[in-house]
Order: structure tokens, then C-alpha cells, then sequence
């Protein structure tokens, strides 16, 4: 019995040593977050990301969801946004990801609507033979009130978005595409 009290401090004398060097080594301050990211409309755009994440000393990108386009990064506020109060760390996030960028990502909070009442959309495209061509395409979609999430691929000759139905539909997402010069294809 006595074994096993002194084992079980042991244990207990591990564990409150372990949690006092890991607290220790954690820098203070830090919040790990979610945002939505914009701009992240193919997957060979998560490297590009990455290449701007380390242009962003203060902040560390943890995670990349590019099915929901969203990363998950970690910063102190008071570090990484100096003088910020919390409801201005979005745009001034948002400032430094498109700066660092040349404006071709974005960030913002997370969607509102739950997933589950957005609709998807799929347009066939032609035209779309480059990555920039491919940025164009999405901006022209993504930029719409009631667009949640979008992608464009030239490889699959395809705009993709996530939209609320009751603000938006396929009609005005072709229309757009349209007037940015995207041919769009007839089913």
C-alpha cells in the first residue's frame, strides 16, 4: 500500500512539474483562433499562404482547411496588434495578410451561417489557363453578397461556391463571371 501512495505522488509531483515547464515555455499572451481566409481558391494556394505567414513574424499559422477556407493561427494581440481594441484585430489581421500578399489573400471572420444551409454551386468555365486568370475568376464570385466560400480551377475547368440561397443564386454568380470576361459553359 505504502508502494503504491509514493508511486502515485510520484505521478502527481511528474505531472505538476510537466504543466509548470510547458506553461513556462508557452509564450504569454498567445490566443489560438480560426478565421475565414480569402483568396485560398485552389489547392496549390496553400503554399503561396504559407509564404505569407512568414513574412508575419508575430503570427504563427498552425493550420490549413482548405476545403472551408480556413486557417487556424496563433499571436499575441497585444504583440501582433498593438493598441488594438478586439473588435479592430480582424481588419488590422486582414491589413497585414493583404499587404504581405499583394492583396491577393484576405482574411475575415468565420461564416455565420451554418454550413449546412449553404448551397453549392458548380459553374463549368473555359478560359481559366493560369493561376491569375484562376484569382480573377474566383474574385468575381467570392466579392458577392451571399458568397460564403468559393474556388476556381483551371485543371477542372470549374467555378465552385458556397452560397446562401436566400440572398444569392447560379444566375448571378454567371452574370459575374461573365463581366469579368470568364466564358462560362452551357449543361
Amino acid at each position: 500500500m505504502i508502494h503504491l501512495i509514493r508511486a502515485a505522488l510520484l505521478l502527481l509531483c511528474c505531472v505538476a512539474v510537466s504543466s509548470a515547464s510547458q506553461a513556462e515555455d508557452a509564450p504569454a499572451g498567445n490566443v489560438t483562433v480560426k478565421h475565414q481566409i480569402t483568396g485560398l481558391f485552389a489547392p496549390d494556394r496553400e503554399q503561396d499562404l504559407q509564404a505569407v505567414f512568414e513574412k508575419l513574424p508575430d503570427i504563427t499559422l498552425i493550420k490549413i482547411d482548405f476545403e472551408n477556407a480556413e486557417a487556424t493561427v496563433q499571436y499575441d494581440p497585444a504583440k501582433a496588434f498593438p493598441g488594438a481594441k478586439p473588435e479592430q484585430i480582424v481588419e488590422r489581421f486582414d491589413n497585414l495578410v493583404r499587404g504581405a500578399s499583394n492583396h491577393t489573400f484576405g482574411v475575415k471572420p468565420l461564416r455565420s451561417i451554418d454550413k449546412e444551409k449553404l448551397k453549392r454551386i458548380e459553374i463549368a468555365v473555359a478560359g481559366l489557363d493560369c493561376k491569375a486568370c484562376c484569382l480573377a475568376a474566383y474574385e468575381a464570385v467570392f466579392r458577392l453578397k451571399g458568397v460564403e466560400c468559393a474556388t476556381a480551377s483551371f485543371k477542372e475547368g470549374r467555378v465552385t461556391a458556397l452560397i446562401n440561397p436566400e440572398m444569392i443564386d447560379k444566375v448571378e454568380l454567371e452574370t459575374a463571371l461573365k463581366q469579368r470576361g470568364v466564358e462560362v459553359k452551357m449543361p
